[in-house]
């Protein structure tokens, strides 16, 4: 590995530069065995492995994705990677880093043929994880799945809600500072989280913009609220929990407890001003949005379900192509508007409008046009 070499650089022009083409759906997946969590973009099948140590996916255009796990082959991140390089003669120069406190590893893979990056971890004493995402060489602007797909890996639950691996390194999240929320409420943020959580949500739009007028859209879609709210929910949680805190949510035990919480919260996002910007994902970051009060419906309708989860109680949003809107919505009782999805029929909350909890409008009212997403 090279000190000197700045692979930080490279990754993040990648994630502001790159365009993309289109793919189709992939679910994502939970390891019984060792309990990692992988939420690859679209596309990817697999093809190959034993289920358990090794798994091999390969996408549209020769794109590819391998995971091997290594129980006490390696003392160390260092020699898994020397390894690597030695067994696959990589070209490519490095960076070594810690994620959640696990010696981590990236990676530039290049061969003759094919290029692209690989992560490594280690996820327990002497349990190492080597993920590879590659490509043909001479297929333009693939880099960014790539870096999704690596970016999607949480070696654990305990990484189930927080920045993935390849934002964590590219963006650190630097020092603790007090920030005051509405109210007079007082808050702590990293001092990096704002730009790194905004970079996080144009990459993935960059992604989803592959499969507009595509049959797999609706996946898409949902994989992309996904992948926002791992990213986001770490960066705001410590004012989400201070918010809770402040209007009883977490003492709220009652079914009616739970919905006053629930119309307090969603007073308090409906108060944001409301902006938008059309030049890029039009979604203004969750860090930026509870710290200044401002953004349009989806940041305010993921917020709220953030604030309420906090609160204990079962939250998503539901969003809309044709009404080009999204709301909250929260497994709570009591009267009002409700949407069907995963078997729970969920109380709508409009967060753009001075409207009570349950109310929505007639011209958006049509349950065909919505998509429900859960962040479980």
């Amino acid at each position: 590995m090279n000190d000197n070499y700045n692979m930080k650089r490279i990754i993040i022009s990648l994630m502001l530069t790159i365009q993309v083409t289109v793919f189709v759906f992939a679910e994502s997946m939970r390891s019984p065995t060792w309990g990692f969590f992988l939420d690859l973009p679209e596309g990817y099948v697999f093809t190959d492995g034993d289920g358990r140590d090794r798994f091999s996916f390969s996408g549209p255009m020769g794109l590819k994705f391998d995971l091997v796990i290594y129980d006490g082959r390696f003392e160390s991140v260092q020699d898994l990677v020397i390894d690597i390089n030695r067994r696959l003669s990589n070209r490519g120069e490095g960076d070594f880093f810690m994620y959640q406190d696990k010696q981590a590893a990236i990676m530039e893979l290049i061969f003759d043929d094919f290029t692209g990056y690989a992560l490594c971890i280690e996820f327990a004493p002497k349990k190492m994880m080597a993920a590879l995402a590659y490509g043909p060489s001479d297929v333009k602007d693939i880099d960014l799945f790539h870096l999704s797909a690596l970016d999607s890996i949480a070696p654990s639950v305990s990484e189930r809600l927080s920045p993935g691996p390849i934002m964590h390194y590219s963006f650190p999240r630097g020092a603790l500072k007090n920030i005051t929320l509405a109210g007079g409420i007082p808050a702590m943020i990293y001092e990096n989280d704002a730009e790194a959580a905004q970079v996080l949500i144009e990459r993935e739009f960059a992604v989803l913009t592959a499969y507009i007028n595509t049959d797999y859209w609706q996946k898409a879609w949902y994989r992309y609220y996904r992948f926002v709210f791992r990213d986001s929910f770490d960066r705001i949680v410590n004012p989400a929990f201070a918010l809770a805190r402040a209007w009883g949510g977490t003492e709220a035990n009652t079914p009616q407890a739970k919905r006053a919480f629930a119309e307090r919260a969603l007073t308090f996002v409906q108060n944001f001003k409301y902006e938008r910007d059309l030049t890029g994902s039009d979604f203004l970051n969750l860090v930026t949005s509870i710290t200044e009060g401002r953004g349009d419906c989806d940041p305010r309708a993921m917020l709220w379900a953030v604030i309420l989860t906090c609160a204990d109680i079962r939250a998503g949003i539901m969003v809309s192509h044709q009404y080009s809107h999204a709301m909250g919505m929260a497994d709570i009782e009591g009267t009002g508007a409700r949407f069907d999805a995963f078997d729970v029929r969920w109380l709508v909350a409009e967060t753009t409008a001075d409207v009570e909890l349950g109310m929505i409008a007639q011209d958006v009212s049509d349950p065909q046009h919505w998509i429900g997403v859960v962040f479980e």
